[in-house]
């Protein structure tokens, strides 16, 4: 019926920038990123993505044949990965399917304003403390998952839009504060909410 559900393993390529845009997955556990190379050869991360988030939704709206971007497991999961033309058959029959799919694009497209705003007026401090927050979910329903998974320095320096040694900086400044813990797992307190809440 144009519908599987996949393992997904930590590292694993899901999809890479350029690949044809024939499918469209929806993660049901696991989490993964969103990365894009630059014709110059350099690579940014732009999303990361968990249970109930769609990968590859730009395939729907038929204008964009190819990925624009790679996505990558960042640990073990699963997703349901629907045929572009089982999901388009699937968004005009189930309503309720689309009344997801459709909150879920604008809740997207409403991050990624919320992202370029924050890339143009917060300074790399307020950057960081943001994306933590996003990955821990606070401001979602449900209680926010306090401990996030393994990500590098490298990776968040990327999506904050500075330097590695900028990122070892600021996490250090939050572990002495109180607002982080580390200890090979990443640990986020809601008291990390003062840096972005401080003017």
């Amino acid at each position: 019926m144009g519908r599987r559900i996949v393992g997904l393993k930590k590292d694993q390529i899901i999809f890479s920038q350029g690949d044809p845009a024939d499918t469209i997955l929806y993660i049901q556990s696991g989490k993964a990123k969103l990365t894009v190379v630059s014709s110059a050869g350099k690579e940014a991360t732009i999303a990361l993505l968990g249970a109930g988030d769609f990968l590859g939704e730009e395939c729907i709206a038929n204008s964009q044949p190819l990925r624009m971007a790679t996505a990558t497991a960042i640990s073990e999961g699963k997703a349901l990965r629907i045929d572009r033309k089982e999901m388009i058959r699937a968004l005009h029959q189930e309503h309720d399917l689309a009344d997801i799919f459709v909150s879920y694009l604008l809740a997207r497209n409403l991050r990624v304003q919320e992202d370029l705003v924050d890339q143009l007026f917060n300074s790399s401090e307020k950057r960081l403390a943001r994306i933590l927050l996003l990955l821990a979910q606070f401001g979602k329903e449900g209680t926010p998952e306090t401990v996030i998974p393994r990500i590098t320095q490298e990776t968040l320096a990327e999506m904050v839009g500075t330097t590695r040694s900028r990122v070892s900086f600021f996490m250090n400044r939050f572990r002495k504060l109180g607002f982080i813990e580390y200890n090979g797992e990443l640990q986020i307190h809601r008291s990390l909410l003062n840096i972005v809440l401080h003017d």
